[in-house]
């Protein structure tokens, strides 16, 4: 396992994380999995053993019960492990238990140390865009948390660009401490964070930390034309995401997946790992597993090694439409694009015939 340092900061994390959405499977997250303690626990070794030290989780999980089972996981090995946790979401019918003001931020994150059952989170993001707090309440809090040894770097997610750029210009134009990654959604398929926030992050140097590369689980294998998700899938469970814009899309990257990996003899999962692993502009990425056959199959997918041309082959499967600005840039002046875009401006030339 490779590791990487995480945006500007000193902490160092391994390239593929495990996430626990899977976790205890209660209090709506049924459709995600079942793993309680014990196997939890052996899932922690299989990772630790394979060189993946970092796990992330979130209030939002089960309702808290995620980090009780990741917690009673890691008893014994706090030394061993990184861990990250989430808040905003809202988390009972208090009106301040969401969001990212001080209260909730405060509030939460004595409530997730005492779940997982450590006195310190190693990366605590505020999981959701609050447009009802002054982004210079977040920001001090997250500091302040810092200060009191609570946490010792924060993140973002689920931002826009603008909302990243806002927070992190505040913070450094005021001497605080910034977020040191945003953690964001990006699949083969689902490709929007090319357009803002992926650059933005390079250019920030905010880490950019992908959240399920597999679609929640629309690209596990399982799914394709003609074949519907089994009842024992998130997909085929009653899970209400992600949004598709095009069905026909979809089909065209599970297509293209499945291709590549008939040539590697691996499965559709450890490809569409192995192509968000690669691509410019992207940090680590959380990888999940409902048992640990599955995990084992996915931590296998970092040997994978993909060739240029099937790089592009999923690459041109679910290329973003080149919005404005963005084909009027690659029409108009591609050469003058920061280095962490030329290669979405490559593609927007392509799509629109232009040489």
């Amino acid at each position: 396992m490779d590791y990487i340092n995480l945006g500007k900061s000193g902490l160092r994390v391994p390239k593929y994380i495990l996430g626990t959405v899977p976790f205890s499977g209660t209090n709506g997250f049924e459709a995600a999995g079942n793993i309680q303690e014990n196997e939890a626990s052996r899932m922690v070794d299989m990772s630790l053993d394979a060189g993946i030290n970092m796990f992330d989780t979130a209030n939002l999980y089960s309702q808290g019960n995620a980090e009780k089972v990741l917690g009673a996981a890691i008893r014994g090995k706090r030394d061993k492990v990184l861990l990250t946790s989430k808040t905003g979401f809202p988390f009972d019918e208090h009106q301040n238990s969401r969001g990212a003001s001080r209260m909730n931020l405060l509030k939460s994150i004595d409530e997730s140390l005492m779940r997982l059952g450590t006195d310190y989170l190693d990366l605590y993001f505020v999981h959701l865009w609050d447009g009802q707090t002054p982004v210079e309440e977040t920001v001090e809090t997250m500091n302040d948390l810092i200060k009191a040894g609570k946490i010792r770097h924060w993140g973002v997610s689920n931002y826009s660009g603008w909302a990243l750029a806002k927070t992190h210009t505040f913070a450094e134009q005021n001497g605080k401490i910034p977020p040191a990654t945003q953690q964001i959604y990006y699949t083969p398929e689902a490709r929007e964070a090319e357009y803002e926030l992926l650059p933005a992050g390079a250019e920030l140097g905010v880490s950019s930390m992908i959240w399920s590369p597999l679609g929640e689980g629309l690209l596990n294998g399982k799914i394709g034309r003609g074949k519907e998700a089994p009842k024992d899938t998130r997909q085929g469970g009653g899970w209400p995401e992600p949004w598709i814009q095009d069905e026909e899309r979809l089909y065209q990257v599970i297509d293209a997946l499945e291709e590549v990996a008939a040539n590697h003899n691996a499965s559709v999962p450890q490809i569409a790992y192995a192509w968000v692993r690669d691509r410019p502009n992207v940090g680590p990425i959380v990888i999940a597993a409902r048992n640990e056959a599955q995990l084992q199959e996915n931590i296998a997918s970092y040997k994978i090694k993909l060739k240029q041309d099937e790089h592009s082959l999923i690459e041109k499967a679910a290329r973003p439409v080149p919005i404005y600005p963005n084909w009027h840039r690659a029409m108009s002046a591609p050469e003058m694009a920061s280095p962490s875009e030329i290669g979405y401006l490559k593609g927007y030339k392509d799509s629109m015939g232009i040489k």
